[in-house]
């Protein structure tokens, strides 16, 4: 696997850790994780892709080994990301950039796709998100994002991992044994727990209107094309047919045995991202 770089963006009073591969002379390409998640869920893919792209994972702040929020109601919401997203491209000198977002991930590309820095956005590619979130759904991921799990070992915490995250559909042993080293962190006792903040489902309430943005989809111009998890409980089918009826009119690709969502680190997932990625940006 090629090798990544690590680097400290300093963001709107924040440290922002980066994850960055390849040539910088090459398109950029930014990789956006979801909620609780970090920018090293995409290792396998922007390895394999930085042969050809200059790729960057942030944490967004408040994940990873990015800075922690001291107002997280202003700060952990959609919109805040999104200015947190245009400044690190201003820091790392990047014009134009290709995105694409899991999840949360995706609500920040959708929002910087349909606001005034929409033509910063060269093409966008939505990972298992819509424009409005299904309660049921939320309902879900608040039971286990809201409150910090603690584990004795790293064995623990990984297979804690697999089970929670078993929607991401089917990946090799080294994903999982990779997300758990860079997802786990020690307290104060020595025991591990998960490397976020709780507090960022605060975005769910004193950011609730981020949660419906159709308004905002309509405005996407950019060559977009959204993936979809066949057993995915937050981009339903309906939702998904609204997508691909409106705003910038994507294709939609689905993957089978996954719901929320798919994690794209497979060889066939990476052949496919290539493919996608050549026809937005020709």
């Amino acid at each position: 696997m090629t090798s990544p770089r690590f680097r400290f963006v300093p963001v709107m009073d924040h440290e922002v850790h980066v994850t960055e591969w390849g040539d910088p002379a090459n398109p950029a390409l930014i990789m956006s994780h979801g909620l609780a998640r970090t920018g090293r869920d995409f290792d396998e893919l922007a390895a394999a892709l930085s042969d050809s792209y200059h790729v960057l994972c942030p944490d967004m702040i408040g994940r990873g080994l990015s800075s922690w929020s001291r107002d997280p109601e202003a700060e952990y919401s959609v919109e805040y990301y999104a200015g947190i997203a245009t400044d690190m491209m201003d820091l790392c000198q990047i014009e134009r950039a290709t995105w694409l977002g899991t999840s949360l991930g995706g609500m920040i590309g959708m929002r910087l796709a349909s606001g005034h820095d929409a033509d910063r956005i060269e093409a966008l590619i939505v990972n298992d998100i819509s424009p409005e979130l299904p309660t049921p759904a939320v309902d879900r991921i608040l039971s286990y994002v809201g409150t910090l799990p603690r584990f004795d070992s790293f064995t623990e915490g990984e297979a804690w991992l697999r089970k929670t995250y078993a929607p991401f559909g089917p990946a090799k042993d080294l994903f999982w044994q990779r997300m758990a080293r860079s997802s786990l962190r020690r307290c104060g006792d020595g025991r591990l727990t998960l490397h976020y903040d709780p507090r960022i489902t605060v975005q769910f309430t004193a950011s609730a209107h981020e949660l419906s943005t159709w308004d905002h989809w309509a405005r996407i111009t950019a060559p977009t094309h959204v993936l979809r998890g066949t057993l995915s409980d937050l981009l339903l089918p309906d939702a998904a047919a609204r997508m691909q009826a409106s705003g910038p009119r994507p294709r939609i690709t689905e993957f089978a045995d996954c719901g929320h969502a798919p994690n794209l680190s497979n060889p066939e997932d990476i052949r496919l991202l290539r493919e996608i990625l050549t026809e937005l940006r020709q």
